[in-house]
C-alpha cells in the first residue's frame, strides 16, 4: 500500500507538471501571433515590441526637429552635389500626333545632409518611406517638357528614402512622365527618332544645386524586356550640360536619349502594297477594248477613289506637317499614275470619236462630188462606173429600133457623159495624205494603248528604284 501510494503521487505531481509546462507554451504562442501581426517576426522565444520606443530613437538621431530643412544642406556655402542615376522600366508608347512618349522610370538620387547623420555602431542604414520625406529637405528635380507626369501610389507612395550613419541620404521614386519630343517627319516611314528625357532643378542655380550622372554613361540602365510594337530600341546614352534661362540663371541639365528606328513591315503591308496594287491595277484598262467604255471607265474611277481613301487614312494618323513626308511622295506619285490612267482612256476615246466624225464629212463629201468626162458623143448618157447605163437614159431610149450604127469617123463620135464615183477611202486618202501624215500616230488609237502598256509599267518601275534607294 505505501508503494502503491507512493506511485500514485509521483504520477499526479508529474501530470500537474506537464500541464504548466502547456499553458506556458499556449502563451507563448500566443505571443507571438500577436507580435507578427504587428510586424514582428515569429521566432521561438517571445518577441518584445521595440516600435513603442522607435518614434524616441528615431527623433534622437535624425534630429529632425531640430533643424531647419526648408534650407538646402550648406546654406550658404558651396553647391550641393547630387548624383542622379536612372532605371527605365518601360518604354510604355511613342505618339506621332501628338509628338510624345510616355516612359516609366526608377528615378534615384544621391546626395549627403550632414543634419540627418546618426552614431552607429554597426553601420547600417535606416530606411523610411514617403512620409519622413516631407520632414527633410530633397532636390526638387523635374522633369522639362513634361506634359504629364505622377508617382505611382499603389498601395502606397513607391519612394523610397535610406539615409546612412554619415549622413548620404539615397532618395528613390517610381515616376511615370509624358514628355514632349520633336520628332522629323520627312523621311516617314523610313525614319529614326531620337527623344530625350531631360532633368533639372527647378529653384536652385548651379551655385547651390550641381546635379550629375552618378555613374557616367552607367548611370542608366533599361531592362532588357523593353519592346515597342512600331520602333526597334537602338540605343539609350546619357548628357549634361547647363541650360541658361535670362531671369534666373544657370542651372545643370541631365539628358536621357534614346534612338528609335521604325518598323517598315508594317507599312509595307498597310500602305505601299496596296497602293501599288492600285496603280497595277489601272493598267489593266490598257488591254480592254476602247469601245467597252463603262468597264474602263469604272475601273478608273474605282482606282483613282481607292488611292484617295489611302492617302487620306494615312495622314489621319500623323501630325499636320508643313513639310513633304517620304511616304507622301510614294503615295501622291501612285496617285498621278492611277489618274494618268484614266486621262489615256479619255484621250483614246476623244482621239476614237473625232476620227469617226471625220472619216463621215469625207464619205458625204465623196458621195457628193463626181469627175464629169465627155467621149465624143452628140447627146449625153450618164454610164455607171461599170459601163452600164442608168435607168433613166435607158428609158429614154424606148420606142427606137435596134439596128446597126455606121461606121462613123472618130472625130464624129458623139460625146458621152461618164459619172465615175470613186471609192470614198481612197478618196479621203488621196485628198488628205499630206495633212494626217503628221498625225498618223494620234490618230491610231490602238497604237495609244498598246504604248502605254510598255510606257506606264517601266515609268513605275524606274520611280520605285530611284525611291528605295534615294530613302533606304
Amino acid at each position: 500500500m505505501p508503494y502503491i501510494k507512493f506511485l500514485f503521487l509521483l504520477f499526479c505531481l508529474i501530470l500537474i507538471g506537464e500541464c504548466r509546462k502547456h499553458k506556458s507554451r499556449k502563451r507563448r504562442w500566443s505571443g507571438a501571433v500577436e507580435s507578427y501581426k504587428h510586424g514582428a517576426p515569429l521566432t521561438g522565444k517571445r518577441m518584445v515590441d521595440n516600435t513603442k520606443s522607435r518614434k524616441l530613437k528615431t527623433d534622437n538621431l535624425l534630429r529632425v526637429d531640430d533643424h531647419d530643412f526648408t534650407m538646402r544642406p550648406a546654406f550658404a556655402g558651396p553647391a550641393v552635389p547630387v548624383g542622379v542615376d536612372v532605371q527605365v522600366e518601360s518604354l510604355d508608347s511613342i505618339s506621332e500626333v501628338d509628338m510624345d512618349f510616355t516612359m516609366t522610370l526608377y528615378l534615384r538620387h544621391y546626395w549627403k545632409d550632414e543634419r540627418l547623420s546618426f552614431p552607429s555602431t554597426t553601420n547600417k542604414s535606416m530606411t523610411f518611406d514617403g512620409r519622413l520625406v516631407k520632414k527633410i529637405w530633397v532636390p526638387d528635380v523635374f522633369f522639362v517638357h513634361s506634359k504629364r507626369s505622377f508617382i505611382h501610389d499603389t498601395t502606397t507612395e513607391n519612394i523610397m528614402l535610406r539615409v546612412f550613419p554619415d549622413g548620404h541620404v539615397l532618395y528613390s521614386l517610381r515616376v511615370t512622365v509624358t514628355a514632349a519630343c520633336n520628332m522629323d517627319f520627312s523621311r516617314f516611314p523610313l525614319d529614326s527618332q531620337t527623344c530625350t528625357l531631360e532633368l533639372e532643378s527647378y529653384a536652385y542655380t548651379d551655385e547651390d544645386l550641381m546635379l550629375y550622372w552618378k555613374s557616367g554613361d552607367e548611370s542608366l540602365s533599361t531592362d532588357d524586356r523593353i519592346s515597342l510594337s512600331q520602333f526597334l530600341i537602338q540605343k539609350f546614352h546619357t548628357t549634361s550640360r547647363l541650360a541658361f534661362y535670362s531671369s534666373t540663371g544657370w542651372y545643370n541639365r541631365l539628358y536621357i536619349n534614346f534612338t528609335l528606328r521604325r518598323h517598315i513591315f508594317f507599312f509595307l503591308l498597310q500602305t505601299y502594297f496596296p497602293a501599288t496594287l492600285m496603280v497595277m491595277l489601272s493598267w489593266v484598262s490598257f488591254w480592254i477594248d476602247r469601245r467597252a467604255v463603262p468597264a474602263r471607265v469604272s475601273l478608273g474611277i474605282t482606282t483613282v477613289l481607292t488611292m484617295s481613301t489611302i492617302i487620306t487614312g494615312v495622314n489621319a494618323s500623323m501630325p499636320r506637317v508643313s513639310y513633304i513626308k517620304a511616304v507622301d511622295i510614294y503615295l501622291w506619285v501612285s496617285f498621278v499614275f492611277v489618274f494618268l490612267s484614266v486621262l489615256e482612256y479619255a484621250a483614246v476615246n476623244y482621239l476614237t470619236t473625232l476620227r469617226d466624225g471625220k472619216d463621215r464629212k469625207l464619205k458625204e463629201k465623196a458621195r457628193e462630188q463626181s469627175l464629169p468626162c465627155t467621149c465624143g458623143m452628140s447627146h449625153t448618157g450618164t454610164m455607171m462606173a461599170d459601163g452600164t447605163y442608168s435607168e433613166s437614159d435607158t428609158n429614154s431610149l424606148a420606142g427606137y429600133t435596134r439596128a446597126p450604127a455606121p461606121e462613123d469617123p472618130p472625130e464624129k463620135q458623139e460625146r458621152i457623159v461618164v459619172h465615175i464615183s470613186l471609192d470614198n477611202e481612197s478618196a479621203a486618202a488621196t485628198k488628205k495624205k499630206t495633212g494626217f501624215r503628221s498625225f498618223s500616230f494620234m490618230q491610231n488609237t490602238h497604237a495609244i494603248d498598246t504604248y502605254s502598256r510598255m510606257i506606264f509599267p517601266g515609268s513605275y518601275i524606274i520611280f520605285n528604284l530611284i525611291y528605295w534607294s534615294v530613302y533606304c
